[in-house]
């Protein structure tokens, strides 16, 4: 009889076999069968976890029938079996020997622990750790990836690549060759680099560049990086740094305006550095430098014309032909307005037309005016407004120094506060001026070359400190009103309006407690002078010196005219 072979059921597998040939007389004479003879067993020394030896007799849809020549057959599942060609009656394969005896009594086989454990046998055999060797991705797991290299080993998250990794799930199912690292033969364990042999790649790529690369060479390279100095190209093997300033021949902020991540160019070589491995590169030189020659074709004074391609708070920027660019500052947009932002006269685009100021060809610059392109209306400004011109003209602003009018559209003047009045103590002109008054005052100077006009508001009556000694003695009785009152004294206004300081020492030889109680505002009261001083247009009075001269003791004896019946 055929051995029995029952499955984990219990039910008898061969039940289930599909035989190829239909007579089973010659089946059995295939297995070695005697006609009414059992199978004599062959006890093989064979120790558990060794390969054996099979002969496939059967087959079913879940499992092959495997003699091995021991006590009985054992089952191996279809799913062992990678090629279905293999799946042949009477072919004969080799085995692992699992178990000697399973749960329902029979050996236990595998095949597929037969094929792990020869390829590992040929790793061992024929690899060692270092060696370079093709695998297949596989799955995912926890750290990492798994590689099919005829056994299953491990690939570190850090060993995949020399470059961020954006999913692992790109490298599933592809092939490449890997370093391996590490061999553990007890756990049966190997793990392998992918991005050991890729830096070997880069470096080896690297020397034989360093080697052959000179300077003058044109070279292809890829974008990897950018900084704000410039960017990095992968020229196949070494990385090149290429300057923010040998981009271009005209002025760039930033690398990006012009080049982008991933972007591919030529560049010719710059320099190199063998010992730091350091590459420098130009895209601008491969071009003819615009700027040769540049004086000899745009010589200062020239007039040009071109386009307004950037604004900066200090001027715009002028493009008279690609890549040559120039700066017109502020400063010289207007000759007479005070430009602060140049948005205010041009825009980006804009087509003007200007005047070649200086031209600076080590450092690649050149400056141009607008005003100049317009006659200078203060060349004729003092024919225009001589001293001693007598003009009006409207306030335009207020400051702590004085009040400016505009003589013009573009003309300014400056009334300065101490040009205001011969005799009033003015702290701040807008206590006799305010914003859009006209006024009449006096042209007093001019500075053509820093584009200024004073002009004076006093100047239009005659000086009252001018001979003052002689219509003022000290020693004189004088008559005045009270103007202003302050914690140091009063000041009083004599009939030819200067104003004169009676300190408040000099009030009274009696006490008078305030100033207040004393004398008020508009009263007109009489005080000796006690000192005159033209040059720093002061005048010192004294009431108390007045009351002692005439034995005089109060306040209303100080009083004159309508003043004092009131009081």
């Amino acid at each position: 009889m055929l051995k029995q072979s029952f499955d984990w059921k219990g039910k008898n597998i061969l039940d289930d076999v599909e035989y190829r040939e239909d007579d089973l007389e010659k089946f059995k004479k295939l297995l070695g069968i005697k006609e009414n003879k059992p199978l004599e067993s062959t006890s093989l020394l064979t120790n558990v976890g060794e390969i054996i030896k099979g002969r496939i007799v059967g087959i079913s849809k879940e499992y092959a029938v495997i003699d091995v020549g021991l006590k009985s057959e054992g089952v191996i599942p279809v799913s062992e079996f990678r090629d279905p060609e293999e799946l042949v009656v009477g072919k004969e394969i080799e085995v692992l020997l699992d178990k000697a005896e399973g749960a329902d009594g029979q050996i236990v086989l595998s095949k597929e622990k037969a094929s792990r454990l020869k390829q590992w046998e040929n790793i061992i055999a024929n690899y060692k750790e270092g060696a370079i060797i093709k695998g297949k991705v596989i799955k995912k797991v926890k750290g990492g990836l798994m590689v099919d290299i005829g056994v299953e080993s491990f690939l570190p998250g850090s060993q995949i690549d020399n470059k961020k990794i954006k999913s692992l799930d790109d490298f599933i199912d592809k092939t490449f060759d890997f370093k391996i690292l590490k061999i553990n033969a007890e756990r049966k364990n190997i793990v392998v680099s992918r991005r050991e042999l890729i830096e070997d790649e880069k470096a080896n790529k690297k020397s034989v560049l360093l080697e052959n690369i000179k300077e003058g060479d044109i070279r292809k390279g890829v974008v990897k990086n950018i900084t704000d100095f410039g960017v990095f190209l992968d020229l196949d093997g070494i990385d090149g740094l290429l300057h923010i300033t040998d981009m271009t021949w005209k002025r760039i902020r930033h690398p990006s305006e012009i080049l982008k991540l991933g972007d591919e160019l030529e560049v010719i070589v710059l320099a190199i550095d063998k010992d730091k491995g350091r590459v420098s590169l130009g895209l601008k030189q491969k071009e003819n430098n615009p700027w040769e020659d540049i004086e000899k074709r745009y010589p200062i004074g020239m007039h040009v014309k071109g386009k307004i391609v950037n604004l900066v708070p200090y001027g715009a920027f002028l493009e008279i032909e690609p890549e040559v660019e120039g700066l017109i500052h502020v400063s010289e947009m207007s000759w007479t307005k005070s430009i602060t932002d140049p948005g205010e006269i041009v825009r980006i685009g804009d087509e003007v037309e200007a005047v070649v100021l200086d031209i600076n060809t080590t450092y690649g610059k050149i400056y141009f005016g607008m005003k100049q392109i317009q006659k200078n209306p203060w060349e004729d400004i003092d024919k225009k407004y001589p001293v001693g011109k007598k003009v009006k003209a409207e306030i335009k602003s207020l400051t702590n120094y004085g009040a400016f009018v505009e003589l013009e559209p573009g003309i300014d003047g400056l009334i300065h506060i101490s040009d205001v009045s011969w005799i009033k103590k003015i702290s701040h002109p807008s206590e006799l001026f305010k914003k859009g008054d006209t006024i009449e005052a006096v042209v007093i100077s001019i500075d053509k070359d820093s584009q200024k006009i004073n002009l004076g508001v006093k100047q239009l009556t005659p000086n009252p400190w001018e001979g003052i000694e002689k219509n003022i003695h000290v020693g004189d009785i004088v008559k005045g009103k009270v103007v202003k009152i302050a914690a140091f004294g009063i000041f009083v206004q004599l009939e030819n309006g200067i104003e004169a300081l009676i300190h408040v020492n000099d009030l009274s030889d009696q006490p008078i407690g305030k100033i207040e109680n004393f004398v008020s505002i508009d009263d007109e009261i009489k005080a000796k002078v006690l000192n005159i001083d033209p040059e720093h247009k002061k005048i010192s009075l004294s009431i108390k010196e007045y009351l002692i001269e005439n034995n005089e003791y109060s306040r209303d004896d100080i009083i004159v005219g309508e003043e004092k019946e009131k009081k």
